[in-house]
């Protein structure tokens, strides 16, 4: 009797119900990481960005307007990465890093570091361009898991029906539009 109690207490938390319905509806409702562009031109999307948009998060905390990220391609392949802001008092925010292509098909799919230790960059983040104006004016870009996006353009500011496209092609990516709050210029 004790031996059948006892291997009734060590499988009962491995028992587990069938999903219902419900779980199952809700599971297959989860949208798959949203789809890069097809194709990028690196030449061209190098240069001076200005942060549209963005998802809060915490290393941008510090900034309250003017945020710029520029791309210098490199001769090794990499791309030097320079985002700016202003903060609060006035001054200045810049951090450095580097990005490197990780899909070389489309270059569409990159990973940017600001940490260097010696020289080695530990920790590198997802960076994929998920949308781009054909004449590249515009980009959407974002992570696989949603939790970072940023609206970035080439000029300041984008015309109100381009920033209604925009968010048309962000909900269509998985995104809530909601979620990105206007970056003062």
């Amino acid at each position: 009797m004790r031996l059948g109690l006892l291997a009734l207490v060590l499988l009962v938390p491995w028992i587990r119900p069938a999903p219902s319905a419900a779980d199952a509806a809700g599971a297959a409702a989860e949208p798959g990481p949203p789809h890069p562009v097809s194709r990028v031109d690196l030449e061209r999307y190098a240069g001076l960005w200005y942060q549209i948009a963005l998802i809060p998060n915490r290393f941008q905390k510090q900034c309250v307007r003017g945020a710029t990220a520029e791309y210098t391609l490199r001769r090794d392949g990499r791309i030097d990465v320079v985002n700016r802001c202003q903060t609060a008092d006035g001054t200045a925010s810049e951090v450095r890093g580097v990005a490197k292509v990780v899909d070389s098909r489309t270059h569409a799919k990159l990973q940017v570091s600001f940490v260097s230790f010696l020289g080695i960059r530990p920790f590198w983040g997802d960076y994929w361009i998920l949308e781009l104006d054909p004449d590249y004016r515009w980009v959407v870009v974002g992570t696989p898991d949603r939790k970072y996006g940023w609206i970035l353009a080439r000029a300041p500011e984008l015309a109100p029906n381009v920033l209604e496209e925009i968010r048309r092609r962000i909900r269509a990516q998985g995104y809530d539009p909601e979620a990105f709050v206007p970056s003062p210029p």
